[in-house]
């Protein structure tokens, strides 16, 4: 399986990094290396010193497809979950600065904690879903996906146009504004609404 993340989808998020509002969907990758095994802590990696967590809904994909219209879109995903983008901002910046690729700031091992999914059909609105971020006990990043810039239907009919979708991949689809420095000690929980979903300490 493969992990899709897409970057730049919640204006304010954009804002607070100064980067542009993107006219298409931005999206890179993880390996499957970068999840976070169940009941395990988050190790703060010895080659960064500013990990920034990012709070994201995450859509599961249920079918394999190529090229998938928008209007079909929503049948290619039964399920949605919410994750930690964990990026190394020091490391990302570096690269930024020197056009250089920034997989080393995105991609490495244990970056992509993702917690428990629901099944979409338990939400009454799509384009309507709370989400949030709490370290410890205190609401740090909260979002909703009607603020997105780009709906999972068009992130799907995007993204395939270019890489095959596969049944088990994930798609990261965006963080809001919030992000900020993870610590030692910290407590992470990780909620869609008032269900909390995901919860690990960083180590």
């Amino acid at each position: 399986m493969k992990i899709i993340c897409i970057g730049r989808n919640y204006a304010e998020h954009a804002k607070e990094l100064n980067n542009p509002l993107p006219a298409k969907p931005v999206f890179f990758m993880k390996p499957d290396t970068a999840l976070l095994p169940p009941h395990n802590p988050f190790f703060y990696p010895d080659f960064s010193k500013e990990i920034h967590y990012e709070v994201e809904l995450v859509l599961k994909i249920s079918r394999n497809g190529k090229h998938i219209k928008e209007k079909y879109a929503n049948t290619y995903y039964d399920e949605i979950g919410i994750g930690i983008d964990f990026t190394a901002r020091d490391l990302q910046n570096d690269c930024k600065q020197k056009g250089l690729p920034w997989e080393i700031a995105k991609a490495f091992d244990m970056s992509a904690p993702v917690g428990e999914f629901v099944q979409k059909t338990k939400f009454k609105d799509l384009g309507d879903i709370n989400f949030g971020l709490k370290i410890n006990g205190e609401w740090r990043q909260q979002g909703n996906s009607k603020d997105m810039i780009f709906n999972f239907g068009q992130i799907i009919a995007y993204v395939s146009q270019f890489v095959t979708l596969r049944t088990g991949d994930y798609i990261f689809t965006g963080t809001p504004e919030g992000v900020g420095p993870a610590n030692i000690n910290d407590k992470f929980e990780l909620f869609i609404g008032e269900e909390k979903l995901l919860g690990f300490n960083v180590k």
